[in-house]
């Protein structure tokens, strides 16, 4: 802290001037005390370094303003640390003082933005107090300004590119319809005139699904809809009209084409997220009312690569198409026969409800029987040569795939198999695994790989290594897929020439699958509820008409 000085003629100890408080002067007055203009400048600061409004605004002449506009401030700048340190101060015998402030503040990934101000001080009635000017802060902040640090994104932001370099998902303004029940009297009369509102775009978002969500919400407010601009010009009337509602506009990532939807969404979202964060800048500006925005400090890298998946949009749209052929939960995944790329990936609106995905293991009954019936003769002679089989199949790992799922701690993996029907659980991308597997044989490729959608970016395996395949193994149950096929529960199936396929369920409750492999693609199926085993068939009915 920097010594204060009074501005005084030099003059002899027993003069009058001596008389005058001063901090350090020919009388030999030694360092200012809390009582001085030079406490209340360095407990001002303090309270600044703590990040406290209202504790530094009462060291100030207009506490009320002040805690206002520091408040403003602190809140925008968010910083992680704050350091002020007290400059240049004099203070005059006529009551008044001045001084410098030297701020430093500091984010995360050794972001600083440094800056020097200058103030006054009075000597009140009430002990020192630091003249409130905004300037304080910041040298020319005007009343009713502030500073604040914001994050930047690299322009233009990435796309997520479909295999052929269409675009599949891009960033697009949308509308966030949020309904904050403290800020209503009625809710169940906001819930109604809200649900009017949106019904000529969003029909089933009606009073009775609002509610349910502001139930499950606890009292928080709530997303009724996220609306593109587009949606909004179709609305009748203003949902922010609406007591309760407001409209916040925002970025998302969304399907370049409307018609597609898919549970990948979240995956390719995150990693696309992931890809912005990376290339994210930063800067400080100065607002105040009636200007624009002003950048003091910041910088910003440049923007980062597209996400080039293996998605087939075309293929997308008849998996969607299949997966509403049943009034029960059904989720269908294509892949790639000879490289395990994932195609596509839709589900209907009951799965969307069960939150089914790729990545959790379900029941698979009967289904993996001629599987496991070969890796159980295997483990009737050597278990670890049988925990290797199954390995390579994809069946006894667990997978992380970039841009489909999103890695959890409780998300559980395959720890063991019991061979036994309807002992054994695997995920969708398992199964997938499998059929690649299956397929590759079937095509003299005696080798497994890894699903994986995002081109050039590893899928993570756990538990095990996929490999080499052994013909002992997969030629005995290329031979039962094709039996499935031609006399078995498959054999009803048309359009689908050269089908092999795995059909099964976990009893007469489901869950049910079907694994196909057909025209150089791997088709996965799940669907829940009673008669599931049938319910998959017909979505794979479904498909191969339309595909």
């Amino acid at each position: 802290m920097k010594i204060w000085v009074k501005r005084a003629p030099t003059v002899a100890c027993a003069a009058a001037t001596c008389s005058i408080a001063l901090a350090i002067s020919a009388c030999g007055i030694g360092a200012s005390t809390d009582n001085d203009a030079a406490g209340a400048v360095r407990a001002f600061a303090a309270a600044m370094e703590r990040q406290d409004a209202g504790g530094a605004a009462k060291y100030t002449t207009a506490p009320g303003q002040a805690t206002e506009a520091l408040t403003l401030t602190l809140n925008g700048m968010n910083a992680e640390h704050l350091d002020m340190a007290v400059e240049k101060p004099v203070e005059y015998s006529d009551g008044t003082a001045s001084f410098s402030l030297k701020s430093t503040w500091r984010w995360a990934k050794d972001r600083t933005f440094e800056t020097t101000s200058s103030g006054t001080a009075r000597h009140l009635s009430t002990g020192w107090k630091v003249t409130w000017e905004p300037s304080i802060v910041y040298p020319g902040l005007p009343y009713g300004g502030q500073l604040r640090e914001i994050r930047t994104d690299a322009t233009p932001p990435p796309t997520v590119n479909s295999r052929s370099g269409k675009t599949f998902m891009y960033l697009q303004p949308v509308n966030e319809i949020i309904l904050d029940p403290a800020q209503t009297r009625d809710l169940p009369a906001s819930a109604r005139a809200l649900a009017r509102t949106l019904e000529p775009i969003a029909p089933l978002i009606t009073a009775q699904v609002i509610s349910d969500e502001l139930k499950q919400a606890s009292g928080k407010p709530i997303t009724a809809v996220t609306l593109r601009d587009p949606d909004m010009q179709v609305l009748q009337s203003n949902p922010a009209a609406v007591p309760g509602v407001t409209v916040r506009k925002t970025g998302k990532l969304v399907m370049a084409d409307r018609r597609l939807s898919s549970p990948m969404e979240p995956g390719l979202t995150n990693y696309w997220q992931a890809i912005r964060d990376a290339t994210a800048g930063w800067q400080v500006q100065m607002l105040g009312p009636g200007l624009k925005p002003r950048k003091l400090a910041g910088e910003q890298g440049p923007a980062g690569p597209d996400v080039e998946t293996t998605v087939d949009q075309n293929l997308q749209l008849s998996l969607g198409d299949a997966a509403v052929e049943v009034g029960q939960p059904a989720t269908i995944m294509a892949l790639d026969a000879g490289t395990g790329a994932i195609l596509g990936m839709a589900q209907n609106s009951y799965a969307i409800e069960r939150g089914i995905n790729a990545n959790t293991p379900y029941p698979v009954g009967s289904t993996l029987n001629p599987v496991l019936a070969g890796v159980d003769r295997v483990a009737n002679t050597n278990q670890g040569a049988a925990e290797t089989v199954l390995d390579r199949l994809g069946l006894g790992v667990q997978f992380t795939v970039p841009g489909l799922s999103t890695p959890t701690a409780e998300r559980p993996g395959v720890q063991t198999v019991d061979f036994s029907p309807g002992g054994a659980s695997y995920s969708m991308t398992n199964m997938g695994a499998l059929g690649v597997a299956m397929a590759r044989a079937s095509a003299g490729q005696m080798s497994s790989v890894v699903p994986y959608v995002i081109k050039g970016v590893p899928t993570t395996v756990v538990g095990g290594k996929l490999g080499e395949l052994d013909g002992a193994t997969t030629g005995p149950v290329l031979a039962a897929m094709t039996q499935t096929a031609k006399t078995g529960d498959a054999s009803d199936l048309t359009a689908a020439p050269g089908l092999k396929a795995l059909v099964g369920t976990n009893g007469p409750q489901g869950p049910g699958w079907f694994v196909g492999l057909q025209g150089g693609k791997v088709l996965v199926i799940y669907c829940e509820g009673e008669k599931s085993g049938t319910a998959a068939l017909q979505v794979a009915q479904k498909y191969f008409r339309i595909k």
